[in-house]
């Protein structure tokens, strides 16, 4: 296997990828595995007899670049267990749009349906939508016409219908499979290519595949994908298996990994670092493009999430992210210290989401012409470690830090809660709690009563939450709110998606958000009553809270 040098920079998980590569070639035949050179090579070879059939490069040979070269289709077809049959069954590949995913993928799937000398080969190309599904298998089909049209007993060897390719001679077909197809039963698949997983909104299609190649001496599920938002789905799972298997957190031998994005720190709107995410650039992806979606992402917030997940291959925490993370981070200064907020009245929202979710209790101040909030957190200490693994979020550290609280125990103490909020009531005027009117922490809620808190039940659906969920949005917009820059709470400001109703109101959405959003939800019932109580003063005249 030769060792691919490339001037260009390369992201820290395309850099691990190729020491992978390079570590298991001395340390692989421990393990039973070996690089075969003829393989690899036959294998580029069958590609580049096919040929482009649209756009700029149509008619001309499918010449890997270096890096599609190197990085993925050596590897994938080099490697080689003890008994002869390929290493890897599953292959992930992230990258952003524009870098040939579908052309590469379209190439791959009719080598597995051509030349992979497997009898009865089935091949599928697959996605959640049959239009979808076509996107790739339509690319194998003009490349197998291109062939035909240059080699007339080609064209007998291969037929064509509507919505498949077969050759007869080994019973071997190609042909697109969606989720909504109803005909995933039963298949005995020797590979598949999976196109946009980030788009699939259940896991049915993957499991499906990945279980059905178990008869199949040497199987190969092909994923291809840009990086997506959903933190719960499949796609994150999978990348999530990638990235550690790249670091060598697992050893998964049958696994290979490719996801070429910018790293942790990156500019997003420094070109220098835009080669990262786009190995392809100044091929296929054009620089004077970027330039103009960048431009346009800079100066709408709507269009910067699409920019970094499409372009940049970034995971985003939402498909619309609802505040403006720039100006909630504008938010953090002055700060205000639990000295500072001592003895002063303000007004509670708790929340808890369920027994071993976060509770979340933040106070809002009213100070001058801003709202100040002081949050507060509590976490299962058993979750601790499972969460910070799970997550990938710092969460033994916020607790170090003392941005969350432990309970004892895998569950919600709510015994301990109620003893911290007795504390914090000592430093505090709390006026209010106001409480999800569903709240699942009805003892709490009893026994806060019972220590002398007025409690207010507070709706979650639009009548109660849409005037404050849009006072809070214009706050952090005009700079209104001083939240101390607490980490735990930016993390849930960065996760909340809203909901509209016919009127155009707002409202978090826990369903719809990409992870814990506890937090901002407590703080949206505080500023709520907040507001309502000052309007029922003679602080409304000095009109501090009108925006």
């Amino acid at each position: 296997m030769s060792t691919l040098t490339v001037e260009s920079p390369v992201c820290k998980l395309v850099a691990l990828a190729r020491a992978r590569q390079e570590r298991d070639l001395i340390e692989g035949p421990a393990r039973g595995l070996f690089f075969d050179v003829k393989a690899a090579d036959y294998a580029v070879e069958v590609i580049g007899r096919l040929r482009h059939s649209q756009g700029e490069w149509a008619g001309k040979p499918f010449i890997l670049a270096p890096w599609q070269e190197h990085d993925i289709i050596r590897p994938i077809f080099g490697w080689k267990r003890a008994d002869g049959t390929r290493r890897f069954r599953i292959a992930y590949d992230e990258i952003p749009r524009k870098n040939g995913k579908s052309t590469k993928a379209a190439a791959i799937g009719n080598f597995l349906f051509l030349a992979d000398s497997e009898p009865g080969a089935q091949v599928y190309t697959a996605a959640t939508k049959k239009d979808q599904a076509r996107i790739v298998h339509s690319e194998a089909v003009r490349m197998v016409r291109t062939m035909q049209a240059e080699d007339p007993a080609f064209k007998e060897h291969v037929r064509i219908y509507h919505s498949s390719m077969c050759v007869k001679a080994t019973d071997s077909k190609y042909e697109p499979l969606s989720a909504d197809s109803g005909t995933l039963d039963g298949l005995n698949i020797s590979g598949a290519i999976i196109d946009e997983l980030h788009a699939h909104k259940t896991r049915d299609l993957y499991d499906k595949l990945r279980t059905a190649k178990g008869s199949r001496r040497q199987p190969l599920l092909f994923i291809i994908t840009t990086a997506g938002y959903d933190r719960t789905s499949v796609c994150w799972e999978v990348h999530e298996h990638a990235v550690k298997v790249l670091e060598g957190v697992l050893e998964d031998d049958s696994f290979f990994a490719y996801i070429a994005c910018l790293d942790e720190g990156d500019d997003w709107t420094d070109e220098a670092v835009w080669h990262k995410a786009n190995p392809n650039l100044g091929i296929s992806v054009k620089l004077d493009d970027l330039r103009e979606e960048c431009q346009r992402a800079k100066t709408n917030r709507g269009e910067e999430n699409a920019f970094r997940r499409f372009h940049l291959n970034q995971w985003t925490t939402l498909a619309d992210r609802w505040l403006a993370l720039d100006k909630w981070d504008l938010c953090s200064e002055p700060r205000y210290s639990v000295e500072d907020l001592h003895g002063m009245r303000c007004w509670a929202g708790l929340d808890l989401a369920s027994i071993k979710d976060l509770t979340a209790l933040v106070l809002a101040f009213p100070i001058d012409e801003t709202i100040v909030l002081l949050p507060y957190f509590w976490c299962p200490e058993d979750d601790i470690g499972s969460r910070t693994e799970r997550d990938r979020l710092p969460y033994a550290t916020w607790v170090h830090e003392g941005h969350i609280r432990t309970t004892p125990g895998s569950e919600t103490d709510y015994g301990r809660v109620r003893g911290d909020i007795r504390a914090i009531a000592d430093e505090f005027a709390i006026q209010e709690i106001a409480v999800d009117r569903l709240f699942q922490g009805g003892q709490l809620s009893h026994d806060l009563m019972e220590d002398g808190h007025e409690i207010i039940k507070f709706g979650q659906g639009f009548y109660s939450m849409a005037a404050p969920t849009l006072q809070f949005e214009l706050l952090v917009n005009k700079r209104r709110f001083r939240h101390n820059g607490n980490p735990v709470l930016r993390w849930m400001a960065t996760n909340v998606a809203v909901v509209q109703d016919s009127a155009g109101c707002l409202k978090p959405c826990k369903k719809r958000s990409a992870e814990k959003i506890d937090g901002i939800v407590a703080a949206i019932m505080a500023l709520g009553r907040l507001t309502q109580a000052e309007q029922e003063s003679s602080y409304e005249d000095r009109g501090l809270y009108r925006l």
